[in-house]
């Protein structure tokens, strides 16, 4: 059996700009992912079948197709076998919540079943296989820390960040992507910042995170109440940053150790029983399998 997890990524900040000839907009995002995540194993069988467990997994009812089952097919049709394989996904994190668990799944099952059936790809072609199936997947096929430019298909790694303790925290229901993008309004350019190079302390990612934004976020607000009430909630645990990842409803908050972390998430937590919260690692190191 093949275990893969899948981490839940973070946008740090994204600048959204015009929209593209093809309907997506230009994106500008630091990206990074966290130690909180689903996990699936994958294992050969007569026939392709997928099964979800976990938190998360009433969510996911009644499914038909989903992006976990698209990237087997596209990866068996790739690798020319056929798709005999039991999926299992134990679905930890929210979905539709901006932290790209659909995405970070249908890459997992990339890695996995390159490792299930060795020797028929290689690290560019899960990338190419990643386009087909969405924007933010490519990206999650080797999770680390990423300059994302583009329609996020264009990325480049940021290799002096360090591991960074934050909070996720969720208190809404799924977010539409489509309908923040529809509330954003029209858009010229992408407001760039200075791409990182390196950051000796948290304080100085901090001052530089606090000169970018998440252009979603007004949008978001206006369809998911929520997302005000835990950035607010983040602040009141003096989190060094509080923001939305990527089309909300997900916010996170950085800290300064693991120890504030905690504390902050059992403040969360015991004021907000109902939301999801998670005390994580950001940028946190992990060997990355591929065969």
């Amino acid at each position: 059996m093949i275990r893969e997890f899948a981490p839940a990524k973070v946008n740090l900040f994204l600048h959204v700009g015009s929209r593209r000839a093809d309907g997506y907009h230009e994106l500008e995002s630091l990206v990074v992912f966290a130690s909180a995540g689903d996990e699936l194993t994958f294992e050969e069988a007569d026939d392709l079948s997928f099964q979800v467990s976990g938190p998360f997994a009433s969510s996911l009812a009644g499914e038909t197709e989903n992006l976990v089952l698209r990237a087997a097919r596209k990866f068996a049709e790739f690798a020319q076998v056929e798709p005999r394989v039991r999926i299992a996904l134990t679905k930890n994190l929210p979905i539709a919540s901006g932290i790209g668990g659909g995405s970070s799944d249908a890459a997992a099952t990339l890695r996995g079943l390159s490792r299930l059936w060795p020797g028929r790809t290689n690290l560019q072609a899960l990338w190419n296989l990643g386009h087909d199936l969405g924007s933010d997947v490519p990206v999650c096929v080797l999770p680390g820390c990423w300059w994302m430019t583009g329609r996020g298909e264009q990325f480049a790694s940021i290799g002096q960040v360090g591991t960074l303790d934050a909070v996720l925290v969720h208190g809404g229901g799924p977010l539409s992507t489509r309908a923040v993008f529809e509330g954003l309004g029209e858009r010229t350019g992408v407001g760039r910042i200075p791409k990182p190079q390196r950051f000796a302390t948290i304080a100085g990612l901090a001052d530089y995170l606090r000169a970018a934004r998440n252009d979603l976020e007004p949008p978001a607000r206006a369809l998911c109440s929520a997302v005000g009430e835990e950035l607010e909630a983040l602040a009141g645990t003096k989190a060094l940053v509080a923001r939305m990842s990527g089309s909300g409803a997900t916010c996170f908050g950085l800290y300064s150790d693991a120890a504030s972390a905690q504390m902050a998430a059992e403040t969360i937590a015991r004021d907000h029983p109902s939301w999801w919260v998670v005390p994580t690692k950001l940028n946190f190191g992990r060997k990355w399998e591929f065969q």
